[in-house]
């Protein structure tokens, strides 16, 4: 019996700038690569609908997001083969096959991976699927951080990343009073591309501490010699001219009128409290590794300690500590979108030296210019990671708010549970299911651990994080039935024969 399932030497996951640069390399240099993505078209986050947005202004995007078209035709002309509308939810590892002449074992046997996902076609029920590769990359990129507020589960309220993916994919903007609170490049973005588009905004609420200014003059000189200078003060300029700036916010709560829906911004600056009319909140405070997958997977991760958070531990070329995977782009540290293009290819050299397509010189030779591209795009990092490094009470939130959206535990419950002896986030699941919802704590994981180390008076890295297991993402028993049946499948069910 044939079964159907998807081979190749390399999976790339994630279909953002790394994700393409890394398939399209690959792809190039004779590697048979499939490109996994959860959503309908190419780009990522931040070249998201690039191919087909319906907002047709280019100056309201602005040039940095229309850059992405230039990743699109190569990976189009590439060969590689693209699988959009599917979840990666299990990626194990199988044995090693001989290669080809050799025998015995060791650096011999070529370990793979097994990996299941599912596509979800419109008007479809999701179709399981398993895909037999010798290598991957990971290009899962970053997600927002945790804004854990007074009131940030109320409708009206969203963050400013889902703001900006409904006005790239749909050409929506908000109508009505609107507020921008929190911190980092995006918050400013986002607000400059708002103008753009002819929205009016009541007012920024900006929590940076100012004290950060000064930790971060040390690192000025790389950020003055950054890309990122020149474009920054054309943004903030543009910004600032337009929009009422509120600096030096240490509280914020969202309050909800009569017909529960936010109305009201409560927020304290310069030792006051304030209160704005407001239809629509949108908070940001920087983003972090999207580490779920490569956790899962038993990748080591470490704690930034510049950015708090968790990121994988990847040597110059993305691998990790399980061979045959590498990380690219954001997902392995947040460096922006010309840097996970370079990160992209490195890793695409990586994996065709590693699968024996390219030899090591040839990976190093190639790699150069990348690598370069990569220093000079990264340069002037250190100083927005100080600069806009969260208030610790944004990251620590005390009393009834709440923490685990999907399972609506409360900030108060964690220090509970923490303080009559819980030690870690995975003990934490036994007391209160943080974690064990849908989103499998994407929207929670970082809050609990800063929550247990904050009762404890414990390091973070010492708190540690949930042991994700697979499946990653939710998934229904129908998708399973749909499944390819394998020898290995059938053998480990146990017949008793008489």
């Amino acid at each position: 019996m044939t079964v159907d399932i998807l081979t190749c030497d390399l999976l790339v996951v994630g279909a953002g700038p790394a994700g393409l640069a890394a398939a399209t390399r690959a792809a190039g240099l004779g590697l048979s690569t499939v490109l996994i993505d959860e959503q309908p078209a190419p780009g990522g986050q931040i070249y998201r609908a690039i191919g087909n947005t319906p907002v047709r202004n280019r100056a309201i995007l602005g040039e940095d997001y229309w850059h992405g078209e230039s990743l699109l035709e190569p990976f189009a002309r590439s060969g590689a083969r693209h699988l959009s509308g599917a979840t990666v939810w299990s990626i194990n590892a199988r044995e090693g096959q001989a290669a080809a002449g050799a025998e015995g074992q060791g650096e011999n046997r070529r370990a793979g991976f097994e990996v299941a996902y599912s596509v979800a076609r419109p008007g479809q029920d999701p179709q399981a699927g398993l895909l037999h590769c010798r290598h991957i990359v990971l290009a899962t990129g970053a997600q927002e951080r945790p804004f854990p507020i007074p009131g940030w589960t109320l409708p009206g309220v969203i963050t400013a990343g889902a703001a900006q993916i409904l006005l790239k994919t749909s050409g929506v903007v908000p109508e009505g009073r609107t507020v921008l609170a929190g911190g980092g490049p995006l918050l400013y973005l986002l607000a400059w591309q708002y103008l753009n588009a002819g929205v009016k905004l009541e007012a920024i609420l900006e929590t940076t501490d100012a004290g950060q200014w000064r930790k971060a003059l040390p690192h000025a000189w790389g950020f003055l010699r950054s890309p990122y200078l020149g474009k920054g003060l054309k943004l903030l300029r543009a910004v600032r001219k337009a929009v009422p700036i509120v600096s030096g916010v240490t509280a914020l709560e969202a309050l909800a009128g009569a017909d529960g829906k936010v109305a009201q911004l409560r927020y304290q600056a310069g030792g006051q409290d304030r209160t704005i009319a407001v239809d629509q909140v949108l908070l940001h405070q920087g983003v972090v590794p999207n580490t779920n997958l490569s956790r899962a997977a038993g990748a080591e991760h470490a704690w930034n300690e510049r950015q708090d958070c968790w990121e994988p531990v990847v040597d110059a070329w993305g691998a990790t500590s399980v061979p045959h995977l590498t990380i690219a782009g954001d997902g392995a540290g947040i460096a922006g979108a010309v840097a996970a293009e370079h990160r992209g290819r490195i890793a695409a050299l990586h994996a065709a030296a590693d699968l024996g397509r390219i030899g090591i010189a040839t990976r190093d030779r190639e790699a150069a210019t990348h690598l370069a591209a990569l220093a000079r795009a990264t340069r002037g990092r250190e100083f927005f990671e100080i600069l806009y490094r969260p208030l610790a009470q944004f990251r620590r939130p005390v009393g009834d708010t709440i923490v685990c959206r999907c399972e609506e535990a409360t900030a108060e419950q964690v220090r509970h549970a923490a303080r009559i002896g819980c030690q870690g986030p995975n003990q934490l699941k036994a007391f209160l299911r943080c974690g064990m919802g849908p989103c499998q704590g994407r929207f929670c994981g970082l809050t609990v651990t800063e929550l247990i180390a904050d009762e404890q008076q414990r390091h973070p890295r010492d708190v540690g994080y949930y042991r994700l297991r697979f499946p990653t993402k939710p998934v229904t028993l129908g998708e399973i039935a749909t499944l390819p049946q394998t020898q290995a499948s059938r053998e480990a069910v146990v017949r008793f024969k008489k």
